[in-house]
Order: structure tokens, then sequence, then C-alpha cells
């Protein structure tokens, strides 16, 4: 009889059975209005499709170098530079299939089974499943509204005190998923201090870099306090608007972190399945003997088009979607609170906005498929991303058009007076 090993023990991605759920929702009765998927609306920027439509007719589109097709190495390499101010070499740059991939490639690289990495809780769950996978002893630290539901570096210390022992790695997301927030920048700069006076590798998840939002006030809508960690925030969502911090990059503190990118989301490229990884000069070849044997190379077509995604036209069409997100968040940020959900994580960047439901349900799950079954909109049960108390949390993703924001409110805020 065929068994499973143990690494494949790991928890799902509840998410996937939504999304599956809400495609048979809209081929059955043709009126699905998705708030569950992470990812944009639009395809990708015009000059890759372009440069898609040409490499077909005359590139070979056969295996590429391991590590990624010189051209695109550079590309990245400016757009860091021009992004941050930090001086990357196209050496420097490891492109990936798929930022997912590449999380594969450095936990493999930089850690061993039985080594202990912290992550936020909240946090994106592919991170806990797969270093759990390979082995590695994942510790979720707390955090909640008074920290912007971001990691520390007392939070660090208070664990490497009782642990006895500073962690082999740390991953934080900026912007975060689910939460759309933002480690400032000083914040940023002494976890990557941390991390390299201790031997701790930070792997910085800046996929959403490009969707900010430049305060509560400035989108047109609150900039609410959210959640804490065992109920709502003491002073309220709305009525405080503050200026929200602008992202930083790890690497403009320290090169021993490494940095993670994608052109999934303000690149709006999610099925080419690229992405690419910043990587300390002593992990490289690790990475390099691990991709060629794992990958060979990242998609040829993906990364020959994938160059165009860096030019002048494709940030000014993809600039012009981070201008619709502002609006779609100033309409949630405005339209949850009227109809009962009012505890709301801040949004700073990405597209998500993450709300505390506990007043409606302890079962996330169970509650989004009832939502989604009476009214036909999908939203992502907080489950995925709390291990704790996701089953009183929801992520609702803004990246869709205008009035299917709008239809959305209007069809929950019919719905949940019946439920409350």
């Amino acid at each position: 009889m065929v068994t499973q090993s143990r690494r494949s023990g790991i928890e799902p991605f509840h998410v996937m059975d939504v999304l599956k759920a809400a495609g048979e929702r809209s081929r059955a009765h043709g009126d699905l209005v998705s708030l569950a998927a992470g990812q944009p609306s639009t395809p990708a920027p015009t000059p890759v499709l372009a440069a898609a439509r040409e490499a077909l007719g005359s590139h070979l589109l056969g295996y590429t170098e391991a590590l990624g097709i010189p051209e695109l190495r550079e590309a990245i390499a400016r757009y860091h530079h021009e992004r941050s101010g930090v001086a990357v070499d196209a050496d420097d740059v490891i492109v990936t299939t798929g930022s997912s991939g590449g999380f594969t490639l450095i936990f493999l690289a930089a850690f061993d089974a039985g080594d202990t990495v912290v992550m936020a809780r909240p946090g994106y769950p592919a991170y806990r499943n797969t270093l759990a996978a390979l082995g590695c002893r994942v510790v979720e630290i707390d955090c909640g509204a008074d920290t912007r539901f971001q990691p520390t570096v007392e939070m660090l210390e208070e664990h490497t005190r009782r642990a006895g022992a500073a962690p082999a790695g740390l991953i934080v997301a900026s912007p975060a998923n689910p939460t759309g927030t933002v480690i400032d920048p000083a914040g940023l700069a002494a976890l990557a201090r941390w991390c390299e006076e201790h031997g701790t590798l930070l792997v910085s998840d800046e996929i959403y870099h490009g969707i900010e939002f430049s305060s509560g006030a400035d989108a047109g809508g609150p900039a609410p306090g959210g959640p804490a960690p065992d109920g709502p925030a003491p002073d309220g969502p709305a009525g405080r608007a503050e200026a929200l911090p602008p992202t930083s990059s790890a690497w403009e503190t320290s090169r021993e972190a490494v940095v993670m990118g994608s052109v999934s989301k303000y690149f709006s490229m999610t099925g080419w399945r690229l992405g690419w990884m910043l990587v300390p000069r002593g992990l490289r070849r690790a990475v390099d003997r691990l991709t060629g044997n794992m990958n060979i190379c990242p998609p040829a077509l993906s990364q020959v088009a994938a160059v165009a995604a860096f030019s002048p036209e494709s940030r000014a069409e993809l600039d012009a979607h981070v201008r619709r997100y502002a609006r779609n968040r100033a309409l949630m940020l405005e339209g949850l609170p009227s109809i009962g959900i009012g505890d709301l994580a801040p949004a700073d960047g990405a597209f998500y906005v993450y709300a505390d439901i506990g007043h409606l349900t302890r079962d996330s799950l169970r509650w989004s498929t009832g939502l989604l079954r009476d009214t036909g909109v999908a939203v992502t049960p907080g489950v995925d991303f709390d291990t704790r108390r996701g089953g009183a949390t929801i992520r609702m993703s803004f990246a869709g058009a205008e009035e299917e924001i709008a239809e959305a409110l209007d069809r929950m805020g019919s719905y949940l007076p019946h439920r409350a």
C-alpha cells in the first residue's frame, strides 16, 4: 500500500477551497462577487503582452541560466536601486519560479531540519506550512494592533530569552498579507540589525512593494486601529487619521538579509509564476545548486516578457491600478463599519482589509461558506492566517473593480443584520 510522508501532513491552504467553491458558485448562478483572491483583476501590462507575443514568434524559449536571464536580473537590480536607493548588482538577483519557489529554495539553502524560524501571527500560511514540511520548528509571535500586527525587536528578545538562543530565521512581510500593514523604516532597520548581530537570517517578503497608500484620510476613509489579539482595539477603528509609514527594504540596512520580490502583485502577473530574491553572497552558491536540481530554470517566456514590466510605459499602467486600489480601499474602509464590521487592520499597503468578526462568529470558515451560499460574495476566512484566533477574522481583497466592491458591500449589508 502506498503511504504518505509525514511532511505532507501540513495544513491545507484553505483559501484554495474557497476559490473552488467560488468557481462553482459562478458557474451555477453567475452572480459571484469575489473578495477572496489575492491577485489583481487586471492582465499583465501592455508592453509585457507585446513582448510575450514577440518572444513566441522569435525565441527558442528553451532552458535559460538557472539563476535567470541577464537582462531580467539587470532590470530587477535597476528597479531596486530606483525604488530604495540601494546599489544592487545583477549578481545579487536570483530569479525564481514565483516567490513561492523562492521561499522553498531559501528555506532549503539556509535552514536545517529542527531549526527555529519565527514569523508573525497573523501571517501568510505558506511560510509556516512550507517550513513545517521541511522539518523546521516554526514559532509564531502574536502581533496585534499595538505594533501594527508586525513583530518587533522586543518580541525577538523575549523569544530568545525564553528559548535560550536566537532563532535561525525571521520572516517579515511589509506590506503584509493578510493585514496590509507596513513596518516603519526605523522598525525594519532595527529588526535587520538585530538579526545580523544574532546570526538570524532575516527573510523580508517585499512582494507587495509598489502598492502603498499615503494615509487613511488621503484615501478617503478612516485609519483604523484594527483588532487587538483578544478583541477589538480599545479606541475603536474609526476617526483617527494618521500618517501611514512608507515602505522600506531590508537591504537598506543589511545585505545579510534575503529580500523576496515577485511580478505577481504590483506587476499584475500572478499566473506567469516569476519571482526573485536578493541573496547574500554566502548563500548564492547553495541556492544555485538547489535551483539547478529542483527547477532547472524559471519559465523562459515569463522571463523574456517580464523585462518589459520594468519599463516606464508598464509602470504608468501599473500605477493607475494602484490608484484604483486606493479608491476601492476607501470604499471598504468607509463601507464596512457602516454595515457592522468596524474593527479593521490599518491597510497601509497591498490590497486587503483584515477584519475582526468575532461579534458575528467564532468559525470564520463556516461563516464565509454561508456568506457565499446566501449572497454570492466570497471572502477568505482568517483560519489560514491565524492559527489561534482566525476563527474570528476574515480577509477581503479590494483588487477588483470599483462596482464589484460596492456590490459586495451592498449584499453583505443586507445579509449581516440577520446574522448579527
